[in-house]
């Protein structure tokens, strides 16, 4: 562990705010209720939001969205490209203790902590928003650093610099994604498309809002459970 993250990590161990406050923290980082529920539906008010520009609007939240989708892939990859990294909360050669403990999660404790894939798909999204709303985003991009990648690092989830990693990346992906050279090329024909047939475009946009939500949590333990009985 680096001089960065020791410090940050030994500070955030040390800190305790009593059983309810960080149950609640703990909920916090754990719900999805506080973390895709609250973007996602933004961008659904983007997209039926009326007035000037509409077009560009609902093209930039199809870019978004890949976004999201490209930033879990990329994630995934990177996690298995690089060498693995204990989460802090299950190395007992950091000798620290966070306010929860090391209560072992399956799937936490085989997958590596860098980089983090709940800050690189939650600011692809806050970046997509900004770059529509600047107002909003700014709020979304500090929701997304105080209420989903902060808990994260508390709880001994994952390092400051898997967090920091993890959002510059996601928040790269976004932003090459929404540039109009590049999302042009997939965000336009889409666009046209779910137009032309609004009824199964609803359906699979919502499937898949859905699934963005829970980061497609359901269909990676059904993979996982598969995989390990082949």
């Amino acid at each position: 562990m680096n001089n960065f993250d020791t410090v940050i990590e030994i500070y955030l161990s040390n800190l305790h705010f009593g059983f309810f406050m960080t149950r609640a923290i703990r909920a916090v980082a754990d719900l999805y209720t506080f973390k895709g529920l609250v973007l996602i539906p933004v961008l659904w008010w983007m997209w039926f939001e009326p007035g000037e520009r509409c077009q560009w609007r609902r093209e930039m939240v199809i870019a978004t969205i890949a976004s999201g989708l490209m930033a879990l892939v990329v994630g995934r990859a990177l996690t298995h490209l690089l060498p693995f990294r204990v989460r802090p909360v299950y190395s007992p050669e950091l000798h620290l203790h966070f306010a929860t403990g090391a209560t072992k999660d399956a799937l936490l404790t085989a997958w590596s902590s860098f980089p983090s894939d709940h800050a690189m798909l939650w600011m692809a999204i806050a970046t997509g928003i900004f770059c529509v709303w600047r107002g909003i985003g700014v709020l979304a991009l500090l929701y997304t650093t105080l209420v989903i990648c902060v808990p994260r690092a508390y709880l001994g989830f994952h390092y400051p610099t898997d967090l920091l990693v993890g959002a510059a990346v996601g928040i790269a992906i976004a932003y090459v994604m929404t540039r109009d050279v590049v999302r042009a090329r997939f965000a336009t024909p889409l666009l046209r498309w779910m137009e032309r047939y609004p009824a199964p475009s609803a359906m699979l946009a919502f499937v898949l809002c859905l699934e963005l939500v829970t980061q497609f949590d359901e269909l990676r333990e059904l993979a996982s459970g598969v995989l390990k009985n082949l």
